[in-house]
């Protein structure tokens, strides 16, 4: 096997993504990050490097153990990286995330910069 595989390819792979289309969509809309930085679809990835996805709000990171082209089996798949997400919080604390009364209206730039923090995506404060 090669020493890189795309990046898209290789979520689609170890079923990070249902399609490859909706992988390379992630890419393109900066939910994606290797190695810290924004990635492109067709960006290389190796064995022990970091990718942390953005998905429903929550950071997912992985570890390349092993880099796949085709899609395999569940089991093979999850052997493929190493899990080092954060613990999400329970269910019943996801809903009381954000939320608005019906009819405040539009939230305030204050208010909107409180609910980005809450998510986890506060941007760093500029100097």
């Amino acid at each position: 096997m090669s020493g890189s595989v795309r990046i898209d390819s290789w979520l689609w792979a170890v079923r990070v993504y249902k399609t490859r289309s909706l992988a390379t969509q992630a890419c393109r809309a900066g939910h994606v990050r290797l190695n810290g930085q924004s990635a492109k679809a067709a960006q290389a990835i190796r064995v022990g490097d970091e990718v942390r996805i953005r998905i429903e709000g929550f950071d997912r990171v992985l570890i390349a153990k092993e880099l796949l082209v085709k899609r395999v089996s569940a089991p093979l798949a999850a052997a493929a990286y190493d899990d080092r997400s954060p613990e999400r919080p329970p269910r019943e604390f996801a809903g009381l995330l954000g939320l608005r009364d019906r009819g405040a209206g539009r939230p305030t730039k204050r208010d909107r910069r409180e609910l980005e923090r809450l998510r986890g995506r506060a941007l760093p404060p500029v100097p």
